[in-house]
């Protein structure tokens, strides 16, 4: 069974490293790792408030000393409430990844069942995520259905 921990300060730079292994997953464009410099200053910031809207859940890699093999990110994000969701709490997430060596062990769904029970102890309502084609077997298993979604997006 994996060892599913919090996400520390001192995971900023691995943390940051797995992103870099999701987005090259998806986009596989060879994208600019040169922003992780300025993001890593954020990224401890959010992970040094245990209290805050934001968690990592993660699994440290067996093989590599102060590596991780996996990592779940998500935000909890507030909208008025609705019908469903009176108090307006929905989780979010994003940055799903494995190592490539450490894939298909269990690790992403470990990570994801920890995030999801942080999700419900802060009274979440409902979860939405953004799904590649390969991992949506996974979230569907978790209970994840597909919506149709009108989102549209303004780069500021």
């Amino acid at each position: 069974m994996s060892f599913v921990r919090r996400a520390t300060t001192e995971d900023a730079g691995e943390v940051l490293r797995l992103r870099q292994v999701m987005i090259d997953s998806v986009f596989s464009t060879g994208t600019s790792t040169g922003w992780h410099a300025e993001s890593v200053v954020t990224v401890r910031e959010k992970l040094a408030d245990p209290a805050g809207n934001f968690a990592a859940f993660v699994i440290d890699h067996p093989d590599r000393p102060d590596a991780l093999a996996a990592l779940v990110v998500g935000t909890i994000e507030y909208r008025i409430g609705r019908a469903g969701n009176p108090h307006g709490t929905n989780g979010y997430v994003f940055s799903v990844a494995t190592d490539p060596d450490q894939r298909r062990r269990g690790h992403a769904r470990a990570c994801m069942a920890a995030l999801l029970d942080w999700f419900r102890e802060r009274g979440a309502m409902n979860v939405d995520l953004n799904a590649s084609a390969e991992a949506e077997p996974l979230y569907a298993s978790l209970g994840f259905v597909r919506k149709p979604d009108p989102s549209m997006r303004l780069n500021l």
